[in-house]
């Protein structure tokens, strides 16, 4: 006989499952096959995963939040499950710089879809990209020439914006489809940093400059939300907790302690005449990574002495409500920071120059040849080395880790989802030895990267995935 509990119990109980156990709910009955294909219930788990703050389905390409999810998904997994045979290997020469994805997913539901880069131009110029396309010489857009040099790209692939700085500070913000830029003002210093986040308040943009100032600019308008004295150099490390709760700042330097600000005191400065910050205790930081899908952990990386003696400390941040309602600065907040695990890395590993966290709390770093996985405790879980080349550069996201050799190939691995461990999946050759090897970047059907060979050798470099459904 079967049990009918009343809805608004029902929905409030599946309101704390994951996708996998709502899709199990869903068929024990009619009843539940209702409450389990909510919208509202979907729609909640695509914002925690994918901070979809106020885009409508229409502009996502979907009829139903479960269909969003469940497509998105599957993308994301797309390149975990290929093999090299599965990649189109594409390259164009010119005069490129900085580039980064102006599409956020790739394929499509049914196959088709777009998979657009905007680079930097000749410096003065914005392009974009349909790497997709048969031949990747596929330019789908090109900016007037700008009065001087492009120093800073950021772009927003959730409204397919894009957000430049130029070397006389003037930041602007491009559709990517229009001649002229929707919106232009200016910071009035360099800007050493830049970054384009989508918040519950609206999407927004954080640069940091050379006299240690945060800038928080509205978009599309450019209006300025806050300007706040940050520390005493220059912002040269930004990075946005997972659900843009919180801001990271920081610069290398012994005499600079890094700053972790509340989002939300950045953007309503009506209510927040002082942002809420903490200083974190600890210098020479050089690397900061937020736990993935995690909001308040973040672990560092420092070195030290002669020798870089290479240290891990993973510190969580805390929001507390003052007894009273407000303190005796007249916060109505204290923000406090804590370490919670730390290690030295052994003295006969190589320090490492690159690193990244897992939603396990696992820290992967490089070093040498060798790719090492250590939990927060500094117990050595892995030590992977697939292939003899040194290691240059590592992208790290909740799914894949994707590492550059000198040699300018590819080795892509993915975290198990049982475990905190990786499983390789696939080594991409490069087609030629080139030169100074920069980030590689990765949408759900394609990685790409610009190639520095010469002073007037440059090579945008991708490998994408051939039409799947």
């Amino acid at each position: 006989m079967e049990i009918h509990l009343p809805d608004v119990p029902v929905m409030e109980i599946f309101s704390y499952l994951d996708a996998f156990s709502l899709l199990q709910a869903a068929q024990v009955n009619k009843s539940w096959n209702l409450a389990a294909t909510s919208d509202s219930l979907w729609r909640k788990l695509c914002k925690k995963r994918w901070l979809c703050y106020d885009l409508s389905l229409d502009t996502l390409g979907a009829q139903t939040w479960k269909e969003y999810f469940l497509r998105k998904t599957r993308q994301e997994h797309s390149m975990s499950r290929a093999k090299p045979e599965d990649f189109i290997y594409k390259e164009m020469s010119g005069d490129f710089g900085m580039a980064y994805y102006l599409s956020g997913s790739g394929l499509t539901y049914n196959g088709q879809g777009k998979s657009i880069v905007c680079v930097v131009t000749s410096m003065t110029r914005l392009t974009t990209w349909d790497i997709r396309e048969v031949s990747l010489g596929a330019m789908t857009w090109v900016s007037p020439i700008q009065p001087t040099c492009i120093m800073r790209l950021a772009t927003l692939p959730e409204l397919r914006l894009a957000i430049t700085v130029d070397m006389e500070a003037t930041i602007k913000v491009w559709n990517c489809y229009d001649k002229d830029a929707l919106a232009t003002n200016s910071m009035f210093a360099s800007c050493q940093i830049l970054k384009a986040v989508l918040t519950k308040d609206g999407p927004i943009v954080l640069a940091g400059d050379d006299s240690g100032n945060l800038h928080t600019f509205r978009i599309p308008d450019l209006h300025l939300i806050s300007r706040v004295h940050a520390i005493e150099f220059a912002i040269n490390q930004l990075h946005c907790s997972p659900q843009r709760k919180w801001v990271y700042l920081n610069k290398k330097h012994p005499h600079v302690w890094p700053k972790v600000y509340l989002m939300k005191s950045l953007l309503r400065p009506s209510e927040y005449p002082t942002p809420v910050c903490t200083t974190i205790n600890y210098t020479l930081s050089f690397k900061a990574f937020w736990t993935p899908r995690r909001e308040d952990r973040i672990t560092l990386l420092s070195q030290r002495g002669p020798r870089q003696v290479s240290k891990f400390v993973t510190f969580d941040i805390e929001l507390e409500r003052t007894e009273d309602g407000i303190d005796a600065k007249g916060k109505p907040y204290h923000l406090r920071n804590f370490s919670i695990a730390s290690f030295t890395l052994p003295s006969d590993v190589k320090a490492p120059e690159w690193m990244g966290v897992s939603d396990k709390d696992v820290i992967v770093c490089s070093s040498g040849t060798s790719l090492l996985v250590y939990n927060m405790k500094g117990f050595q879980l892995q030590r992977l080395q697939d292939y003899p080349a040194e290691i240059m550069r590592l992208l790290v996201d909740p799914l894949h880790v994707i590492v550059t050799y000198i040699d300018g190939s590819l080795e892509v691995y993915m975290w198990e989802e049982s475990s905190p461990y990786l499983k390789k999946c696939y080594h991409l050759q490069n087609p030629r030895h080139m030169g100074m090897l920069p980030k590689t970047l990765c949408d759900n059907v394609s990685i790409i990267r610009v190639v520095t060979k010469g002073p007037n050798c440059c090579f945008l470099m991708a490998y994408v995935l051939k039409v799947c459904s």
